[in-house]
């Protein structure tokens, strides 16, 4: 009753919601323009970890945040001295160190370590050290960065994370809007191939372009968004979303043949649509929420952003939606056009009537499709750089880094500045004696045992000393997220706790480390979340013991294939993508399976045979899925082609995919599935059966 009340209201009202909703336009418009978007996936990780408290350490006592490198090929060293002094002209620079502010005019030059000038310089090329006093990712940050860029010419070469971090700003800002139009340039296309009507698929849009203004414009109130949130959002809202825009479009068609009054008929539809659409947007939405448990909190990030995306798309599915249909009404029914989906009664019977044929390639192919599933989760990257283009500058900077100075990473270690000196010196020497450590910078080992430390300029030991802390550069010849570096991380570690309990190895590559540890719990926790808050809502909006295990079975079954190709094909994946497409795959496409064992029950509840109700379900439901599914892949295949942010075309590419894998396997494997274990599913599952057959 309360949703025939509601369904009338939405009617009766439709005119102001329609003015509620474009004045709503402006607010969410400016929320999302000041929502700031973080591009450091480091940022991510929980606050508890050593490596997350160094940072801040660092931050705290040295007043020093991100750390670079710029790498200087074939310039004399008073242009150098020139390039030097802009760079600390900088705002949030903090100091520059280069060999020549550590070999001062007072010490003379053969009293220096020999690694000292090898740290900072090749044949053809010199080095320095850019401390700034913000974060790695801060806007001050990355604004410094690309100052500095501005300031030096072809020459030079600019290194770190907040390198990387400015490199993946730029290439995603200029990519963004470009994400959207192919998404929704594509998505008519499939509607307007696939539906009855010309005009409807842009009523779609704009209905559902509200929405994602509307989400995106409220995630002003989290403080901020990631980069991939944003890139993803809006994609993933407009592909999951569209399912209910379609319910309720031909919810509406039928009951205007029933009904003449088409306020009515829409009165109606809403109702039907509002009862269809809650299973199955409650089950996308414990997907994306499943995302929150993550300890990596990226993971919360988008399944937040993600959720309410959804719980805004409903809501303007059953209000906004119907309001502009009925307002647009004459134009709509002028323009209806026979859909190009062809009848499927005699698809949907020859399915049911070979259905041992799948149930066998379901047993055959869940072998392979599981040990590709396993071997995927073992051949995902973590280096953030393999994410971007080998044009970007901070690429060819960590190159020429690597080439030039033998450098793939950069440890940094923090150690009690009240440490006694002959413990330092054994400490450095230990850990240059760590397999693939060039070599360790620090106070110890410029100034050596001929140097008194009074000597060096004040610009070098205010770098590496503080009145609590001594800082020590440990540059590594191995690359981050390697096997090499994380054993390396160990046997610092290890070496620097035995001299000092207090001290710690902070960087780049600990970090990261630290996310392999964490990324890697995250996925089990997540996976299995999401399959058992899905499975206690599919057992509750089904009333049924059997149907749970039988659709996540099926869903499970497309997300191990669709996960399994990368092995076969040799590819890798960021890491972030087998953590979010296993929920999102999950969540997104299990509306295809309710909506098609809802109709089977409500055959079968109606007296009809198993096949005859399996054949009316397959074949009543195959239109919805289909169009659902291939509006999810066109939605996401155009920015997987597109995008040059491998972290976001890979995603992409894994749900174009999987749309496609799931439509095939609810369409083909699910109604196997019933005709197996009808007798299980009527046993298990309320009202599934007339009264006088369960008596």
């Amino acid at each position: 009753m309360a949703k025939v009340k509601f369904a009338k209201a939405i009617v009766k009202s439709r005119v102001l919601i329609l003015i509620i909703s474009l004045i709503l336009i402006v607010p969410s418009i400016l929320g999302m323009i000041f929502t700031r978007v973080n591009y450091d996936l480091l940022n991510y990780l929980p606050e508890n970890l050593d490596t997350v408290k160094g940072q801040h350490l660092l931050m705290d006592d040295f007043g020093k945040g991100a750390f670079s490198f710029l790498i200087i090929e074939n310039m004399d060293n008073k242009d150098v001295v020139k390039i030097e002094d802009k760079i600390k002209k900088v705002d949030h620079v903090d100091t520059v160190l280069w060999y020549a502010d550590i070999a001062d005019l007072s010490i003379p030059m053969e009293m220096l370590p020999d690694k000292v000038y090898d740290a900072f310089n090749t044949d053809n090329a010199t080095m320095m050290a850019i401390f700034f006093d913000s974060g790695t990712s801060s806007d001050e940050t990355i604004d410094a960065i690309s100052e500095i860029r501005n300031i030096t010419n072809e020459q030079c070469f600019l290194s770190g994370m907040s390198a990387m971090v400015t490199d993946m700003r730029d290439l995603a800002e200029n990519e963004e809007a470009v994400y959207v139009a192919i998404a929704v340039v594509l998505a008519v296309a499939v509607m307007m191939l696939f539906l009855d009507n010309f005009i409807i698929p842009f009523v779609f849009l704009a209905s559902i372009g509200i929405s994602i203004l509307f989400n995106m414009g409220s995630n002003y109130f989290l403080g901020e968004i990631s980069y991939i949130t944003k890139a993803l959002a809006s994609v993933l809202q407009l592909a999951v979303t569209m399912d209910y825009s379609i319910f309720l479009w031909h919810s509406y068609e039928e009951q205007k043949q029933k009904n003449p009054d088409h306020k009515e008929a829409m009165a109606v539809a809403i109702k039907e649509t509002i009862r269809s659409v809650l299973g199955s947007s409650i089950t996308t939405i414990a997907g994306f929420i499943a995302l929150c448990f993550m300890s990596f909190s990226l993971g919360r990030d988008l399944g937040i952003v993600m959720a309410k995306g959804v719980v805004l798309g409903v809501i303007s599915c059953v209000t906004l939606l119907p309001a502009m249909i009925l307002v647009l009404d004459k134009p709509l029914t002028k323009t209806m056009h026979r859909s190009l989906i062809p009848r499927t009664k005699k698809l949907a019977k020859g399915i049911v009537k070979i259905f041992p044929v799948f149930l066998i390639l379901f047993v055959v192919i869940i072998v392979p499709a599981l040990y590709g599933y396993g071997q995927t989760n073992n051949e995902v990257y973590y280096n953030f750089s393999q994410s971007i283009p080998k044009d970007m500058g901070n690429v060819i900077a960590n190159t020429k880094l690597e080439e030039d100075f033998g450098v793939g990473t950069t440890h940094m270690a923090l150690i009690n500045s009240n440490l006694e000196s002959k413990d330092v010196h054994n400490m450095t020497s230990e850990l240059e004696k760590v397999k693939g450590v060039k070599y360790v910078l620090g106070l110890e080992s410029i100034v050596g045992s001929r140097i008194p430390e009074e000597m060096l300029p004040e610009s070098v030991t205010e770098v590496l000393k503080s009145d609590k802390w001594e800082l020590l550069l440990i540059n590594s010849e191995y690359r981050p997220a390697t096997d090499n570096v994380s054993k390396q991380i160990s046997d610092l570690n290890s070496i620097i706790k035995k001299y000092d309990k207090s001290g710690m190895l902070i960087g780049e590559s600990s970090c990261v480390n630290d996310m392999i540890d964490i990324t890697a719990i995250d996925f089990k926790v997540v996976n299995l979340i999401s399959i058992i808050a899905i499975f206690i809502i599919i057992a509750i909006v089904e009333k049924s013991i059997s149907l749970p295990i039988i659709l996540v079975a099926v869903i499970e079954f497309a997300i191990f294939v669709n996960l399994g190709v990368p092995h076969y094909l040799g590819d890798s994946l960021p890491f972030i993508a087998p953590i979010c497409i296993s929920t999102i795959q999950l969540g997104a496409t299990v509306d295809y399976a309710i909506l098609m064992t809802t109709r089977y029950k409500k055959e079968r509840s109606l007296g009809n045979d198993k096949r005859e109700s399996i054949v009316t379900a397959v074949q009543t439901s195959i239109p919805s899925i289909v169009v659902s599914a291939l509006g999810l892949f066109a939605a996401t295949v155009g920015v997987a082609i597109y995008s040059d942010v491998d972290m976001i075309g890979s995603l992409c590419a894994l749900m174009a995919r999987g749309a496609i894998i799931s439509m095939v396997c609810v369409i083909l494997i699910l109604p196997a599935m019933f005709m197996l274990f009808d007798k299980l599913i009527s046993k298990t599952t309320i009202g599934m059966l007339p009264k006088r057959e369960v008596k």
